[in-house]
């Protein structure tokens, strides 16, 4: 078995084109040819913090993958990163352990920021103002990631901490954004028609009467059964509604509030795989509201840890 690292690992990933791969797993588990068991989900309130177990496989892939990703919130009040985990890659057909990539969770943040530079170029209008609800690293990242979607270079950030505002702001500056900081999620959905919502939050950011028509919203923070970032009415008024997992967002992210509250039915979910495969169009017009809830789903660790084992095999040949 290799133990892969994360200076490494990271490395790896600035050589790869992980847009395509992550697409294929998606496309991938909405045809049916992805094996992805509920996930496994472990919750603490003291302190606040939750860890996923995701795991499985795509049908005549070579491996199958156990990943374990944690999030404490509290953390930087002692100097610690928020995430930590790591990913255990194994062979489908003889069950042999290949790999252990030791990523502290650098691998899951990287396959969300990819997954939602896929969702803004599929759902959104071009862009004129990039609004960024939180600011820990996914956050940073998601917009980093947008760099080859959109010329749009002008970004609004809301956070409940206004140091933490700052440090987003000196980030992206560096990598060539302009950003506006301020206090209130409402200047932000009333000022841009991208928004990213990337929060632990439990209570609603985000309100009908602020999105604008034409707003795309990829939402990713709500990652389990207690988490909401979305009032239920915006998945009520929003023409498009998308899930990576139909069946994970039954179950959590703002799907699962918007069906519990009865202003979404399941109906009116199309699963983000069967857009990229041409089975749904997707946005029919630049009028319309589009809502893609992003739970993260085993086949994008599936695709990333494949992909780096891969190429770390290849080098050390």
């Amino acid at each position: 078995m290799k133990t892969i690292k994360k200076d490494v690992i990271s490395k790896i990933v600035d050589s790869l084109d992980l847009s395509p791969l992550i697409k294929n797993g998606f496309v991938a588990y909405s045809e049916g040819k992805a094996v992805v068991p509920p996930v496994g989900e472990l919750s603490f309130n003291q302190p606040p913090g939750d860890v996923h177990i995701k795991y499985g496989y795509i049908i005549g892939g070579k491996y199958y993958v156990i990943k374990i990703a944690s999030g404490f919130y509290e953390n930087d009040k002692n100097g610690l990163p928020t995430g930590a985990g790591l990913m255990l890659l194994f062979e489908q057909e003889t069950g042999t352990n290949v790999a252990l990539l030791a990523d502290d969770a650098y691998l899951t943040d990287i396959r969300t920021a990819v997954a939602g530079a896929i969702c803004a170029e599929q759902f959104s209008n071009k862009i004129n103002c990039i609004g960024l609800i939180g600011t820990g690293l996914q956050a940073r990242l998601q917009v980093e990631y947008l760099k080859p979607i959109t010329e749009c270079r002008n970004v609004i950030v809301w956070g409940r901490n206004s140091e933490k505002m700052e440090w987003v702001k000196a980030d992206l500056a560096k990598l060539g954004f302009s950003v506006s900081c301020t206090e209130s999620p409402q200047e932000v959905a009333l000022n841009c028609n991208y928004i990213v919502t990337c929060t632990a939050s439990t209570t609603p950011i985000l309100f009908a009467n602020d999105i604008q028509p034409g707003t795309h919203i990829t939402a990713m923070g709500s990652d389990t059964e207690l988490k909401q970032e979305l009032d239920s009415t915006i998945l009520e008024m929003a023409d498009l509604v998308v899930a990576d997992s139909i069946s994970q967002c039954i179950e959590r992210g703002e799907i699962s509030h918007a069906l519990k509250d009865g202003k979404l039915a399941k109906n009116d979910i199309v699963e983000l795989g069967d857009i990229l495969n041409g089975q749904h169009p997707g946005r029919k017009s630049t009028e319309q509201i589009t809502v893609a809830d992003l739970t993260g789903v085993a086949v994008q660790d599936i695709q990333i840890a494949t992909a780096v084992y891969e190429s770390f095999m290849e080098n050390e040949t």
